[in-house]
């Protein structure tokens, strides 16, 4: 089998491979009824969501809703939807695991990248500089190739953001992490292409590091 639907490195092919042939199977069973507003995969319901209404339009609406100023309403819609996504990628982590049945941290955490991919918000490239350890030395660095919200934002706005705009993608892998880890990380954006960067680029690890790990993946990585 060729892993297909994320990028890693060589030593976690194997586990992503075995991954992957169970996501594989989930998303197969895919059921949509236009009668009853229904859309189910494996038995579990699912929605779709419009992502410039969710990830550009929102704050706008806060700003309308709340009289808050643009940068309020941003920096308000941001912590929102960071946590909310933090919080479906620690249920979605949760599930994922009790139906593979694997206890391993790193198996859990490979359905992640992979219904990541399959529900449509990025494409995920996990570095070999990785260190995805159970303990302080946690170190995630991975690329978002077609982010969702970096394309809504392009989209629509047409010009480039004065700060990263792929916070819910940051927050989904960092609730799925934690949970698959049984620790708490954060993930940071350190560079992005809504900005004028090559790449939609995170590092991730325990808050007390997170800034440590940004400066050293901005000064030693070059892809």
């Amino acid at each position: 089998m060729v892993l297909k639907s994320v990028k890693v490195p060589a030593p976690m092919v194997p586990i992503f491979e075995e991954a992957e042939k169970f996501v594989n199977k989930y998303f197969d069973s895919f059921y949509s009824n236009k009668l009853e507003g229904k859309i189910s995969i494996s038995g579990e319901r699912y929605i779709l969501l419009n992502a410039k209404s969710l990830r550009v339009n929102f704050a706008k609406n806060l700003s309308e809703a709340m009289g808050l100023s643009d940068d309020m309403a941003q920096d308000a819609a941001d912590n929102f939807l960071y946590i909310l996504a933090r919080s479906i990628g620690r249920e979605d982590a949760k599930r994922f695991a009790a139906k593979q049945q694997v206890a391993d941290p790193v198996a859990k955490l490979a359905a992640g990248p992979i219904s990541f991919n399959y529900t449509g918000w990025a494409f995920v490239d996990i570095f070999p500089e990785s260190k995805p350890s159970p303990d302080k030395n946690y170190l995630l660095i991975y690329d978002h190739p077609y982010s969702f919200e970096c394309d809504a934002y392009l989209s629509v706005k047409g010009a480039q953001s004065v700060k990263p705009v792929c916070v819910m993608n940051a927050g989904y892998s960092s609730g799925w992490c934690s949970e698959s880890f049984g620790m708490e990380l954060d993930a940071k954006k350190i560079m992005c292409k809504a900005k004028g960067d090559p790449a939609c680029r995170f590092v991730m690890g325990v808050k007390e590091k997170l800034a440590g790990y940004a400066e050293w993946a901005l000064n030693n990585i070059r892809r």
